[in-house]
């Protein structure tokens, strides 16, 4: 019997519900058989990974596996196939749109969490290749000490990267903070190993940079949220690593003039640039009052900042000084009020340390992730305000992100604790409103989180038509019976 297949009823609230599995203890049975007791999680055990970061989504599976090996991953998801079992393919579990836990809806199919937080391995670091082939459980920060451990640079950084894992950085695209010089998680990859919906194992595990066969497959699976497949490992980009660093925190008019900003010292630095980051005065004091002993960077306050970061291949010196002779060109140009310059290591991750503790400092409100064309930010940024505070008088915007690659975090609260939590309530008509604007530039409603379940209904409004419909045909093509983290992106 096909359990997604059978009759559903009515329970004692009037919803429409799949009555209890009857297979299920069978199934149980099976998975045990192929991961062993210890990996075949169930009830309390199962709920933590079943409610995402934020709180915000909680479901329910059949149970939680957790495979070792590619091997038991394909072994599982053919079983999945067999019993008509839907599948939610999770890594570090740290999803902020809700894609990597299981829906909630009382008439859904089962589902079954597929944990890849095992498969920690790094099967090899080729130095002289730059590369290195990695399985999907290993935590983001074990790819960057690998990599420096190796005189090497794993460049992916955000502010998650002590638990977020690989697998769920490809499925989502990643970004963070060093986009600007090295892009997009997506940028980082050469080859994958995906374990397809009917259990076939795709090895694509190649590491080269030029490889012009045909279609390239694994974009398919990159950015894709595991609605067409379980990446299980992948052969990421390494980079020499830099012998210099040096790190500013920048007081200026306006997200405008950071934008100018940042073009001015993209002349004058290049590549160098590897992070530059739009933090605005809210963020800052919210940052100080959650985490208090906080210093302010600079002798008094400014509406905006930008934190900026270079790096290069020869000494602290000459760094340093192209550093300071830019900013000070600049200065004399009027792009910038103050600055201050880390003088080490230390005051640099102090510095870096405000901007990842932004999320945290103001994690209730109302929170979007855009994109605009870089030369759109400024006006992104005030006719957003202008007509959000039409729309909800006294609303305040917690304005920070990635200004070097066009995405913002523009997160919307209010005044006071009660005010905030009515105005969330109210998301759909904050989005709405942010949206038009965001639409109006040409701009994007996910620039880095993904859809998720957030925004599986939203990007109905912003995609056409055809995009709509290849998508489809695509997920129809691979994953026909729709078993695929299910409720998600589509």
């Amino acid at each position: 019997m096909n359990v997604a297949a059978a009759t559903t009823n009515r329970d004692n609230t009037g919803m429409t519900s799949i009555p209890p599995n009857p297979h299920a203890n069978a199934q149980l049975a099976q998975f045990r058989e192929i991961l062993g007791p210890a990996h075949v999680l169930t009830g309390a055990d199962a709920a933590p990974f079943c409610t995402d970061w934020r709180r915000a989504y909680t479901g329910e599976a059949l149970a939680v596996l957790r495979p070792a090996s590619t091997e038991e991953v394909s072994r599982c998801v053919a079983l999945c196939a067999e019993h008509g079992l839907a599948i939610v393919p999770q890594s570090g579990n740290t999803s902020l749109v809700g894609g990597s836990v299981p829906l909630s809806q009382t008439n859904k199919r089962p589902e079954v969490v597929i944990s890849l937080s095992r498969m920690q391995r790094i099967r090899e670091l080729d130095a002289l290749n730059d590369t290195m082939t990695v399985e999907a459980g290993c935590v983001l920060q074990t790819l960057q000490e690998a990599a420096d451990a190796a005189d090497r640079l794993f460049p992916l950084s955000l502010a998650a990267e002590g638990s977020c894992q690989i697998g769920g950085n490809l499925s989502t695209n990643a970004g963070g903070v060093g986009v600007l010089r090295y892009g997009n998680t997506r940028d980082l990859c050469l080859g994958l190993e995906v374990v397809l919906p009917d259990g076939q194992i795709w090895h694509g595990l190649k590491g080269l940079r030029k490889n012009n066969t045909g279609y390239d497959l694994k974009h398919l699976f990159i950015g894709a949220e595991g609605t067409l497949g379980i990446i299980t490992a992948a052969v990421m980009k390494l980079f020499p690593k830099p012998s210099a660093s040096v790190t500013a925190w920048i007081a200026l008019e306006s997200p405008q003039a950071a934008v100018e900003l940042l073009a001015a010292l993209r002349a004058r630095m290049g590549d160098r640039l590897t992070a530059f980051e739009l933090i605005s005065r809210v963020c800052l004091t919210s940052v100080m009052a959650f985490r208090p002993g906080t210093p302010d960077p600079l002798s008094q306050p400014y509406h905006w900042y930008v934190l900026a970061e270079a790096t290069d291949g020869g000494t602290q010196e000459a760094l340093m000084a192209r550093t300071e002779s830019a900013l000070s060109e600049c200065i004399d140009a009027g792009l910038i009020h103050d600055v201050a310059l880390a003088s080490s290591t230390a005051q640099a991750q102090a510095l870096w340390n405000i901007r990842e503790t932004i999320p945290e400092a103001q994690f209730s409100n109302v929170k979007h992730d855009i994109s605009v064309p870089i030369s759109c930010i400024g006006q992104l940024v005030d006719e957003g305000m202008d007509v959000l505070r039409q729309a909800f008088p006294s609303c305040v915007g917690y304005i920070f992100g990635h200004i070097g690659d066009g995405n913002l975090h523009y997160n919307i609260g209010m005044p006071s604790t009660e005010e905030t939590q009515a105005l969330i309530a109210r998301r759909a008509e904050v989005n709405a409103v942010l949206y038009a604007v965001v639409e109006k530039l040409n701009g994007s409603i996910s620039a880095e989180h993904g859809l998720g379940q957030l925004k599986r209904e939203e990007i109905q409004h912003h995609k056409s038509a055809l995009e709509l419909t290849l998508m489809k045909q695509i997920k129809a093509a691979l994953d026909p019976n729709a078993r695929m983290n299910p409720g998600k992106v589509l």
